[in-house]
């Protein structure tokens, strides 16, 4: 009789396993500074003075020309503001009867800066109204103090595709330039935008070393610190693995004293000949802030598109080098199948080319003893196996490499491994 079917033992043909696949993801310069591999969303639009302004709340940067089915987006940027933060507070000049903060015709995207920190803060610290601190562990992340709290925050969030199920600790570092493109004097010399020059001076290399051995978690999941790799002791951020959200703390990744001039978005009329665009202002000039700095007058004063624009075009250079690397975890959930077939299972097939038109075998091994009358021993050869639920749905096919040959003298057992 032709057995095709065989109910698993859940006790002893059944057992479950869990194991990690580590893969190693590079992001190069010029994937980060360049313009066909970070596309903006421009959403928001400003009223009043002149056309207004245009501006992203964030940019994706891609693995290669965004237009291009193939490109795959690597991460998000932007940058938030901490609502109590020394930035937010002296730009500020009151608030309304709803609570909203009122800011000068000088700044931009204030209220949006504030509304991006509050949330990351909600997704990854739980509470809307709580700031980040680095290290991570120094106080309460609901605290009042100042103590290592990031005030203005660089965001980096990895698409689910590199960052997988989160992303291995003490794998992360990130290459950037903490000096503008000033002189060695950190003079800018005259008639240079260091908004829009890449940077050439200070490279430092943060990480997230020693976060093995320091395990901390949050409302998002494990977090470690992000630190420079030349001092330890500094730490300039830090890093949701489970999320792949990095926070950088902008006064730290940069020299955020430096002198800042150059182009950039504002409210502000059509000009005459030869002078500035509609929509656009200089500033760090005689005539408009010449003592601004980047922290905190680039921050209040340039859109979210001004300042991403400057961090990906000039603090991670431009080059074929790698700018960010990590390695990320993908957990793979196993079930192995143990389907075994006893020498008397198994023998033949229900396929009808088994048999002639006499129901007599086809397939046969004449084995001893038949000349004699003894009985014909069938044999079958396995290609698959499949795998059914109890009403008899076919859910999972294994197919072996080669036909495995199965008969009277052969007790085989097949594992199937499903991984989820």
């Amino acid at each position: 009789m032709a057995v095709t079917f065989k109910e698993l033992d859940p006790a002893t043909d059944v057992r479950t396993a869990r194991s990690f696949l580590n893969q190693l993801i590079d992001v190069i310069q010029e994937d980060i500074s360049g313009s066909t591999t970070r596309k903006k969303y421009q959403v928001f639009v400003t009223g009043g003075v002149g056309p207004g302004v245009t501006s992203s709340l964030f940019q994706t940067v891609f693995d290669q020309d965004f237009s291009l089915q193939t490109a795959n987006s690597v991460f998000d940027m932007t940058v938030g503001l901490f609502s109590s933060g020394t930035t937010v507070t002296a730009a500020k000049t009151g608030e309304d009867s709803a609570g909203k903060f009122l800011f000068p015709s000088t700044s931009l995207m204030m209220r949006e800066k504030v509304d991006i920190y509050k949330q990351f803060a909600q997704n990854l610290l739980g509470n809307a109204d709580s700031a980040f601190y680095s290290p991570f562990a120094s106080t309460d992340s609901t605290s009042t103090t100042t103590n290592g709290r990031i005030n203005d925050a660089l965001f980096l969030s990895y698409k689910r595709l590199f960052h997988r199920d989160g992303i291995k600790r003490e794998t992360y570092a990130v290459k950037m330039y903490q000096t503008s493109s000033a002189n060695a004097a950190g003079q800018v010399p005259a008639g240079q935008q260091n908004v829009a020059t890449t940077s050439e001076h200070g490279a430092a290399i943060f990480t997230d070393v020693g976060a093995a051995s320091n395990r901390e978690t949050s409302f998002g999941g494990q977090v470690g610190n992000i630190v420079d790799s030349a001092n330890t002791n500094r730490n300039v951020g830090l890093m949701f693995y489970d999320k792949g959200i990095a926070v950088l703390n902008i006064t730290q990744i940069i020299s955020g004293t430096e002198h800042v001039s150059g182009v950039i978005d504002g409210m502000s009329p059509a000009a005459g000949a030869g002078a500035l665009a509609a929509g656009k202002v200089v500033i760090g000039n005689a005539g408009n802030n010449p003592n601004a700095r980047f922290v905190p007058d680039f921050l209040t004063s340039g859109s979210i598109d001004n300042i991403v624009d400057h961090f990906a075009s000039c603090r991670f250079s431009s080059g074929t080098l790698t700018a960010m690397t990590f390695q990320n975890n993908t957990n793979i959930n196993s079930t192995l199948f143990f389907c075994r077939a006893t020498a008397d299972e198994f023998n033949y097939s229900s396929n009808p080319t088994y048999t002639d038109s006499d129901n007599r075998i086809n397939v046969i091994d004449t084995g001893a003893g038949v000349a004699e009358g003894g009985s014909q021993l069938s044999f079958t050869m396995v290609t698959s196996v499949g795998l059914y639920d109890s009403i008899g749905n076919l859910l999972a096919v294994a197919k072996l490499s080669r036909p495995v040959e199965k008969n009277y003298e052969k007790d085989i057992t097949f594992r199937v491994r499903l991984d989820f």
